[in-house]
């Protein structure tokens, strides 16, 4: 508790700090890529602070010359800290609308780019899909996750199908990827918990998605949660 207690007292300026920043960024040209460069200092030394190295197999399997979207396990409040880290190519989230009215940060993240989606409301929901799409298809990846939330027992929810709709529209690949070892240093839902560690992240071979109707789109579901599975157990 002791720990945690610290770690929070250092991270929320920190985020601040570095948000603030981002923002600033924003308004510069290539606002993209210096928001995700301080996106990465800021994850860096987040990490540092809590004691949590973070460990990639199967980097090889990401290719560098299209856009890609990255799907994966959500266990943990680190899981995002350890993607900027992990993933090799600049990327945008696909993120909860909640996110979006935290003042200062959710109006960085709008400008850098990343997407809300209303998960209470289908048409926009949709919308926000289609946007996506758009997105992708210009160049920019995006990291999903096919769950929708956190984990509580480390086993995988069912999935949601917006990210495999964005997939198809899109017509990009699709990144497996698994995340083991976040749930031990920070369990979902307790910020009084921090133990030091090791963040292991396993990238699977991409998973092609095409166009088709919803079997279509529920064979490649049980593709890229097999690969997702697979890499947990390994």
């Amino acid at each position: 508790m002791v720990r945690a207690s610290l770690y929070l007292l250092f991270l929320i300026p920190w985020t601040l700090i570095c948000s603030i920043i981002a923002l600033i960024s924003t308004f510069i040209g290539r606002s993209g890529r210096s928001y995700h460069r301080i996106a990465q200092i800021w994850s860096r030394v987040s990490l540092l602070a809590a004691g949590v190295k973070v460990t990639v197999d199967g980097a090889e399997h990401i290719p560098h010359d299209q856009p890609l979207i990255f799907m994966g396990n959500h266990q943990s409040n680190f899981d995002i800290l350890s993607l900027f880290q992990a993933i090799p190519i600049r990327f945008n989230w696909l993120a909860k609308e909640e996110l979006f009215k935290i003042p200062l940060f959710g109006r960085s993240m709008q400008s850098a780019g990343y997407i809300p989606v209303n998960r209470s409301d289908g048409r926009d929901s949709l919308k926000s899909v289609d946007r996506a799409a758009m997105l992708v298809r210009g160049g920019t990846s995006i990291v999903v996750f096919p769950e929708g939330t956190r984990s509580n027992d480390g086993r995988l929810l069912p999935f949601k199908r917006g990210g495999f709709i964005l997939a198809a529209k899109a017509g990009v690949p699709i990144i497996p990827f698994s995340i083991i070892g976040s749930m031990n240093i920070n369990p979902p839902d307790n910020f009084l918990y921090l133990k030091p560690g090791i963040i292991r992240i396993r990238f699977s071979p991409p998973v092609q998605s095409r166009t088709g109707g919803e079997n279509q789109q529920m064979t490649i579901m049980d593709q890229v949660r097999s690969a997702i599975a697979s890499g947990l157990e390994s």
